[in-house]
């Protein structure tokens, strides 16, 4: 909740409807609208406990557990960070991000499936391909990409998270190759391999009609002028920024825990919904990282909200190298064995109950009574779900 108990629940809640109704409003964003709305409330149903000593009862409804909801996902972030624990390795890690230029945004957003996928593989090809040359580093590196399509004032801004150990294999698997401590690979070569691959497949997704052309986009349709987007994107330096390498493990996960299921905008940063504004914080990283104040009419702040709801079944947390799904259980822990922390197939842990995860994240005991605080809530039975329209 936002200081003022503001949820973008309320914001849909209120302006919801209207906005659907003023606006073409494709199928999957209204399921987004109602499923924030009906989160958490009677109508995903619930159940009833009962405290074993003083028999107070209390309702807990269900969440919607839809990954643009900004009540849902700190559960899910645990037990996914609770996985990548097992997977550290005591080496440095890097924190480089490969930003799409301003240009792309319109086609990006009408061709969010196939533009994403572009960047993913663009971003990954580039880290891997370059790690693998003997001048930089000579070694089959791994990484976990993490996209994000927002700026801190909800405009589009698609770009690449991607956190990389320290280091790599062998070609023959017999060793594990160290990058410098504090210096991976050159910004300004990743920027120009980058920019390269992805207009290259930008290049063939438009020979292959993958590519639509709608709203602002739609002058790209035409060949000459996406020829000269191409140009232009040619002759421009690529955003890739390469942070300061994590301190150690703890802080890599610390890090994941802060971007990896994120959304667009999150309950503590709305201030307030008044006359049909909608007024939230904002950090201006051109001023000092200063933060500040944002007033948006509710309708321009539920378009730009909508604008990072991802396509059905979209990936936005992608494995590749070492750490990719088919490898991971050979390569990595090869790799753990080479530096010494585990052995292969050493480690076992028991599923966690969700109830457990809570009290150690946060402190709150659910099953403790918060009437006599001496008793433990016990399920006595299922609620239903009730019918409500959404927006």
């Amino acid at each position: 909740m936002s200081a003022a108990g503001l949820e973008v629940a309320e914001v849909v809640r209120k302006h919801g409807a209207a906005y659907a109704q003023a606006h073409k409003v494709p199928r999957r964003h209204l399921r987004v609208l109602n499923d924030i709305v009906q989160c958490r409330t009677a109508v995903l149903g619930g159940h009833l406990e009962r405290c074993d000593q003083c028999s107070y009862e209390r309702i807990s409804y269900n969440s919607c557990r839809n990954r643009h909801c900004p009540k849902c996902g700190a559960l899910a972030r645990e037990k996914w960070l609770r996985a990548r624990q097992e997977e550290l390795l005591p080496v440095p890690y890097f924190h480089i991000v490969f930003t799409l230029p301003d240009e792309l945004n319109a086609l990006a957003l009408i061709n969010q499936r196939v533009v994403y996928n572009i960047l993913f593989h663009a971003a990954a090809q580039t880290l891997l391909v370059l790690a693998r040359q003997p001048r930089h580093l000579g070694a089959e590196i791994g990484l976990i990409a993490v996209l994000h399509t927002w700026g801190q004032t909800l405009v589009e801004h698609p770009h690449l998270h991607c956190i990389v150990p320290g280091g790599g294999l062998s070609d023959d698997g017999a060793q594990w190759i160290a990058s410098r401590e504090k210096f991976f690979l050159p910004v300004h070569v990743l920027s120009q391999v980058f920019r390269g691959k992805f207009l290259d497949e930008l290049k063939s997704a438009y020979k292959a009609k993958r590519l639509r052309f709608l709203g602002r986009a739609k002058q790209l349709g035409q060949r000459c002028e996406f020829q000269q987007l191409l140009d232009r994107l040619y002759s421009k330096a690529w955003v890739v920024y390469a942070k300061q390498p994590f301190g150690g493990p703890e802080q890599v996960l610390a890090y994941l825990g802060r971007y990896t299921h994120r959304v667009a905008i999150t309950n503590h940063r709305l201030v307030s919904l008044q006359d049909g504004r909608v007024t939230f914080q904002w950090r201006d990283y051109r001023d000092r990282k200063r933060s500040k104040l944002m007033t948006l009419e509710a309708f321009e702040f539920l378009r730009r909200f909508l604008l990072h709801v991802l396509p059905e079944g979209f990936c936005k947390i992608r494995y590749y190298g070492i750490l990719s799904s088919r490898r991971r259980q050979t390569e990595l822990r090869r790799c753990q064995v080479l530096l010494g922390i585990t052995a292969a197939g050493e480690q076992h842990h028991e599923p966690v109950v969700w109830q457990d995860l809570l009290l150690e994240i946060t402190g709150i005991d659910l099953r403790r009574c918060p009437n006599c605080h001496d008793g433990r809530m016990a399920f006595v039975r299922e609620l239903a779900p009730l019918r409500a329209a959404g927006p």
